[in-house]
């Protein structure tokens, strides 16, 4: 699935040509991607056609599109394989294209948003906007007011973090992965952040001090924004940024999709076990459960 990095590049390539672009039609292809949309998919083309955008915004994983004079926006979500791509107007409809949004900006040609899904697991909806909680005078989508604020965000709240992580009875990757205390955090991200970290995905958060927990938002970091440099991560077609290329962060990685190779530390091997319907990749000799704190 797509997470920050990923999520936060297609954002990024698609605001130059959407912010301040007009829709002028609105194709639904499938409807199931209008699964998160409160109405037919005739109201989803008659709200978005003839409303222009303002810049692309993005909490965690997901990505919307405020439409200007309107307290509503496009929200978008990636789902498993989910991508945001420009085409030319003329370009041919690829067979996973699920959306198609013909859009006119005041200083370039007019282009194609195709909304491409292969397991239809993403999404779009216009959805109403409400004030954001965690700033004032600040409107955010009603279907992203609980997801928390990402550790790249400038208004992400360290203290509250730590103080939350040490309150929750669970274990810290289950933390990383829960969107309603940190966002954007999913698999890929957390094995490596927690690999560099020297920390164990099953470790007790409670048991965790206080600077072991600070390391690993800092590493938590630092893999985001490696990440985020490098285009995101490409194991196949499924991810590509608005103009289909692919991120490269796949040669960087440490743990993820490493199991059976040596560690980059300490040359022993990376294993992999079951987590959440998903697997957990780390080296068992770097990275022990350290005792709980009494």
């Amino acid at each position: 699935m797509p997470e920050l990095p990923e999520v936060e590049v297609v954002r990024a390539g698609l605001a130059p040509v959407a912010t301040g672009a007009r829709v002028d039609r609105v194709v639904v292809l499938e409807p199931r991607s209008l699964r998160r949309h409160a109405g037919p998919p005739e109201d989803f083309v008659a709200r978005l056609t003839g409303a222009a955008f303002d810049e692309p915004q993005r909490r965690g994983k997901f990505m919307w599109l405020p439409l200007s004079g309107d307290d509503a926006a496009l929200v978008v979500h990636l789902g498993m394989s989910g991508q945001v791509l420009l085409r030319e107007r003329d370009a041919p409809i690829d067979r996973l294209t699920r959306i198609t949004i013909d859009v006119t900006h005041p200083q370039q040609r007019p282009l194609r948003i195709d909304f491409v899904d292969q397991r239809i697991f993403g999404s779009m909806a216009i959805d109403e906007l409400v004030p954001a909680s965690d700033q004032p005078g600040q409107s955010i989508p009603s279907q992203v007011a609980h997801i928390a604020r990402d550790p790249m965000d400038p208004l992400f709240d360290d203290r509250r973090f730590l103080a939350a992580l040490a309150r929750k009875d669970t274990t810290i990757k289950r933390a990383l992965l829960d969107q309603t205390l940190v966002s954007g955090i999913g698999n890929i991200y957390a094995d490596e952040a927690l690999w560099a970290a020297r920390v164990h995905y099953d470790q007790p958060t409670r048991s965790l001090s206080r600077p072991r927990a600070l390391t690993l938002l800092a590493e938590v970091r630092l893999v985001l924004g490696k990440a985020l440099a490098e285009g995101g991560t490409s194991f196949d077609y499924q991810y590509v940024n608005v103009n289909g290329n692919s991120g490269y962060f796949s040669q960087s990685l440490n743990a993820y999709g490493q199991t059976g190779l040596p560690c980059p530390r300490c040359g022993r091997p990376i294993v992999r076990e079951s987590f959440m319907n998903r697997g957990s990749h780390f080296c068992a000799f770097c990275q022990r459960i350290r005792a709980v704190r009494v």
